[in-house]
């Protein structure tokens, strides 16, 4: 029986959409805030419901591919109002999203595991080939178009934005039919270890199981669009202290990754960094193999110009965190060593945009 607040929290979520809570006042967005935390809750704990039916990695990978396809429609929804700067939308999005998930979420979850277990595993088949994606994926996307001549600009043409969107697509269909299929042993959880308290609780049933995905869907729609009518609050209390614009993207995108942080984090703390890994990971790979397709193709039709390509400063920032990641998760083994150098990274990430 799934408990009445986890069903409750996301239909209370459309009633706060449906009245437009967020326009009301202080203490309207006050209550926003607190029934977007509430969402979620719910989504982990529905997430959770439907990862304990299908098993590894099928649980992490309905998660994390909900959330960036409802992030993809939040992008896309808000190039067609023409909110803020379209033709960087895109990018400042995907590149805060990449950031905040290898450094933020990773290091969050290694420095908690390392402190609650004092060292972890996991297999480093999955997580190297996870990461040998994401580098590919990464640089293809964000650092090619600043060296290409044939568009001004740090953009494709039309047919290099093309070809960039079939190949995120397809590596990052790849990886899932490695991840799932051919070689979903990378992906399993070692078997030392401790369990979690539920590893040999009874599935829930397909009627369950049905509900949970329903209402994780909803509480994740209750997210993102609380997350976008609260983004006008944000953009004015950040203009209002003298902040840079960009630090607004990063605001959002936290909100977005929030049940994905938080799955995480429970994951790691019951000693399953192997499913905190996969989450993560698995997050980044489909904001850039989801997102960057589905925003080309727009482009393309609506005959947008789209940059992609990151400064310098971005540049710089990208390649420490994806030659950290590499080198911190190359022995299969983790402490809070690790942890905090991704932390560290992550404040000098938020430092610098906010003190350019």
């Amino acid at each position: 029986m799934l408990p009445k607040w986890s069903l409750a929290l996301p239909a209370l979520g459309l009633v706060a959409l449906a009245i437009g809570l967020a326009k009301l006042g202080t203490p309207g967005i006050l209550a926003a805030g607190a029934i977007l935390i509430g969402c979620v809750l719910a989504a982990v704990h529905h997430a959770e419901v439907v990862a304990h039916r299908v098993g590894e990695p099928f649980g992490t990978l309905v998660l994390a591919v909900a959330v960036t396809v409802i992030e993809v429609s939040l992008i896309v929804s808000l190039m067609l109002s023409n909110a803020g700067d379209a033709a960087t939308l895109a990018r400042d999005t995907v590149f805060a999203a990449i950031m905040l998930i290898l450094n933020g979420i990773v290091g969050l979850c290694l420095l908690s595991g390392g402190m609650r277990h004092h060292e972890q595993s996991f297999m480093q088949q999955g997580v190297s080939a996870a990461l040998c994606v994401l580098a590919a994926m990464s640089v293809l996307t964000l650092v090619l178009p600043n060296y290409l001549s044939s568009a001004a600009g740090p953009a494709f043409s039309p047919s290099q934005l093309l070809f960039t969107a079939i190949v995120s697509l397809l590596l990052y269909a790849t990886f899932v039919l490695v991840q799932t299929v051919r070689h979903r042993d990378y992906f399993l959880p070692e078997g030392g270890g401790d369990l979690p308290e539920d590893a040999h609780a009874a599935p829930p049933s397909l009627a369950q199981t049905r509900i949970a995905f329903g209402l994780l869907l909803v509480a994740l729609v209750g997210v993102v669009l609380l997350a976008k009518g609260l983004a006008p609050t944000i953009e004015g209390a950040v203009a209002g202290a003298g902040l840079p614009y960009a630090l607004v993207g990063i605001v959002i995108a936290a909100l977005v990754l929030a049940p994905e942080s938080l799955a995480a984090l429970k994951a790691t703390r019951r000693n399953r960094l192997q499913t905190s890994l996969n989450l993560a990971l698995g997050s980044a790979l489909a904001t850039i193999g989801l997102t960057i397709p589905t925003v080309a193709v727009v482009s393309l039709v609506m005959g947008w110009e789209l940059h992609l390509g990151i400064g310098p400063k971005a540049l710089t920032l990208l390649g420490l965190s994806l030659f950290v990641s590499v080198i911190s998760l190359s022995t299969g083994r983790t402490t809070i060593l690790q942890g905090i150098v991704h932390l560290v990274i992550l404040a000098a990430y938020l430092f610098v945009t906010i003190v350019p």
